[in-house]
């Protein structure tokens, strides 16, 4: 009998051995203490303002960190700068999976950027995961290893289209949009709302490359074409431009800018805050210049961890509050790895999201399926009274 125990009990601390070992699975950028993330971003170029969404990331991981990290492990944060290049965000995806060994790829900003990474991130089989864009190509579960984050880009240009239709049918509308797969997305979007009202609607469209010195001669071209409706589909430089030529050279649409480019500090304080007011736009997020939220527990939170762990960092910017809450998305998928720290786990687990964020606005949840990789799809109007944006009418999407 005592022999039996003994055999029992030699079983017993094999199996759980075997148990205990078959629990902790890792892939190259994991292990018991640590969880290596890359990221690429703007921090120099023509999209530069974009840099704080980064900043703000490796920020939160450091307030993680300093918490206790997720399950016992730290997160290594590595950033790279691609200065909104393509050919540069090649070379740092490839330094990052093949000489950093990253766990994966999280946040690459940019459509043009991630567009010239998702075959090189899919055929690795490295996550890609949460990117900086609402290309809706990002949004394919056929490209498993690829998932967007913030609200498909066709689809805000669709909710534009159904607020012009319900309140000027008649409108004259003139487009100004960056000559890549960022502006063609939004255009695209943009139209299939018009539907078949869209030719006759549509009477002038400008494009800009990202390394214009001025959007000068495309704005008379604009205000030429006699449009009383304005879509700006630009990145913060370039809205800020158009924002400030429009007003210079007495140009007054309706405009509607892309949620992109909806910084008080980085786009509307330069265009002159007087010459954005009226302008729409659509959030998703609760922007920090507006003063309903004052008193609300999830600005206060963002505020105090602002001044704790970015306090170079703008309190307006709203490219904070998204990098704040596109971290606590990625927080969460990796607290739900538990000690499977695979990147096909980390893909399962993203795919597997049913969440409602601190900074999110009401009505707005992240939840995504094996086959459903557009995690926010609900946005609502708001218009710029010269100091905030003030949200009005129904939240849109599904």
């Amino acid at each position: 009998m005592k022999h039996l125990k003994t055999v029992l009990f030699g079983l017993a601390l094999t199996l759980g051995a075997s148990g205990a070992w078959a629990e902790k699975k890792y892939d190259p950028g994991a292990s018991d203490t640590e969880i290596k993330i890359g990221q690429i971003g703007p921090y120099s170029g023509p999209a530069s303002a974009y840099g704080a969404i980064g900043k703000t990331i490796g920020a939160y991981f450091d307030k993680v960190n300093a918490e206790g990290g997720i399950n016992g492990r730290k997160i290594k944060y590595v950033p790279l700068d691609d200065g909104y290049n393509p050919a540069r965000a090649v070379e740092d995806a490839r330094k990052l999976v093949e000489e950093d060994e990253v766990l994966l790829i999280f946040n690459p900003l940019g459509t043009p950027s991630n567009t010239a990474i998702e075959k090189y991130m899919n055929a690795k089989k490295v996550p890609q995961l949460f990117v900086a864009t609402g290309a809706t190509k990002f949004g394919n579960p056929a490209n498993h290893w690829t998932m967007g984050w913030q609200p498909p880009y066709a689809a805000e240009g669709r909710i534009y289209a159904q607020h012009i239709l319900e309140t000027n049918p008649n409108a004259k509308i003139a487009v100004l949009y960056q000559n890549d797969d960022f502006g063609k997305d939004y255009l695209a979007g943009f139209m299939e709302g018009l539907g078949a009202k869209a030719k006759s609607m549509i009477v002038k469209e400008a494009t800009y490359e990202v390394t214009d010195p001025t959007l000068d001669s495309q704005m008379l071209t604009l205000k030429a074409s006699g449009a009383d409706t304005f879509l700006d589909i630009s990145t913060p430089k370039f809205a800020a431009m158009s924002i400030k030529k429009a007003a210079e050279i007495g140009w007054k649409p309706q405009t509607y800018l892309t949620n992109v480019s909806i910084s008080v500090s980085s786009v509307m304080t330069p265009a002159g805050l007087q010459n954005g007011v009226g302008i729409i736009t659509a959030l998703y997020g609760k922007d920090p210049t507006d003063p309903q939220w004052a008193n609300d527990p999830a600005m206060k939170d963002w505020t105090a961890f602002m001044k704790q762990y970015y306090p170079s960092g703008s309190l307006t910017d709203a490219n904070s509050v998204y990098g704040y809450s596109v971290a606590q998305t990625m927080v969460q998928v990796l607290k739900q790895c538990g000690d499977d720290l695979t990147r096909a786990n980390v893909m399962k687990q993203a795919a597997n999201l049913n969440i409602t964020l601190p900074m999110s606005l009401p009505g707005v949840n992240v939840q995504t399926s094996p086959t459903d990789y557009f995690p926010i799809e609900r946005e609502q109007l708001a218009r710029f009274d010269g100091k905030t944006w003030v949200l009005f009418g129904k939240v849109y999407g599904r």
